[in-house]
């Protein structure tokens, strides 16, 4: 199943995706007269995502689910949610992007941060260059989205524990960054610093995980791309190792490292593609802060 978060008259609500068309989670209840949450990260805590799964399958053998859903390309998209209780980033996961920096990949241990919400935007909204940097770079990656609360668990368990994959792409102020390693999470958040979206794939739809390409794209054109069996440290490892340092809550997010940086400017257009997944596209600008008032 893929689930999108939709910005309309409404507000931001939770949507499936079935091909080309769109349908609110609450035109799923009115037709199958269920009461599933219409905001991802309730749903999620709600423990029923496997039954919506089920249900819309039932759903499709309907006809009246046409009638009430909308085109793909009618909708505005939104960041799937805004308030996760945890953002884990892992750094320098692909030994290629290791070298583009000139720096030693971890090979024990994942190297990770952590990123606040308030870095959160979603898909077509404008990633903005904070004044205190001169170089920033956009960082697409694959991201875990935690489905259930859970502790101390074992890589082989850990698709158990995950809801689905999402596009993100994670910004870094990297001149800051280089001043000195211990500036890394000032570097990372920034407002605007972690697009998130623009849908949830599951983990039953993922067939080939390691086989994923995932690219970061810089007006159109290929910055870097490579694929998730290259990480030194895959999904299910990550979720396991960061499980024995903090309880995983239903909606926390671990984006899983990018094979490439590119410096962005403004006027720019970043992205993130995904083999299988809707691409993820921000423009740049630039944070113009208000005027102070005397």
């Amino acid at each position: 199943m893929r689930l999108v978060t939709v910005c309309n008259s409404n507000g931001e609500e939770l949507a499936v995706r079935l091909n080309n068309r769109v349908l609110p989670v609450r035109a799923v209840n009115a037709l199958l007269s269920t009461d599933y949450p219409a905001e991802m990260r309730m749903l999620l805590e709600s423990g029923r995502l496997p039954d919506l799964v089920t249900d819309i399958h039932r759903l499709q053998e309907q006809v009246g689910w046409v009638e009430a859903s909308t085109a793909l390309s009618d909708c505005r998209l939104g960041p799937l949610y805004r308030h996760p209780r945890k953002i884990w980033g892992i750094g320098l996961n692909y030994r290629e992007h290791a070298g583009d920096l000139g720096a030693t990949p971890p090979m024990e241990e994942p190297a990770s941060f952590m990123k606040a919400d308030t870095t959160i935007i979603g898909p077509g909204d404008e990633i903005l260059l904070p004044p205190q940097s001169d170089r920033v770079t956009a960082e697409a990656e694959i991201a875990v989205v935690i489905g259930r609360r859970c502790r101390d668990i074992a890589p082989e368990e850990a698709p158990s524990v995950v809801a689905g994959f999402v596009p993100v792409l994670d910004m870094t102020a990297e001149d800051i960054l280089q001043k000195n390693p211990r500036f890394l999470t000032r570097a990372k958040n920034f407002d605007t610093f972690f697009s998130f979206g623009p849908e949830l794939v599951t983990v039953d739809e993922v067939e080939d995980l390691a086989g994923l390409k995932v690219g970061t794209y810089l007006n159109s054109r290929l910055h870097r791309e490579n694929v998730v069996a290259n990480m030194t440290f895959d999904p299910w490892f990550l979720v396991s190792f960061h499980s024995r340092v903090m309880t995983f809550e239903p909606g926390d997010i671990l984006s899983t490292g990018t094979p490439g940086a590119a410096v962005i400017r403004p006027g720019d257009q970043v992205e993130c593609r995904i083999t299988g997944f809707l691409p993820l596209v921000n423009p740049v600008g630039r944070y113009e802060p208000a005027p102070s008032k005397v």
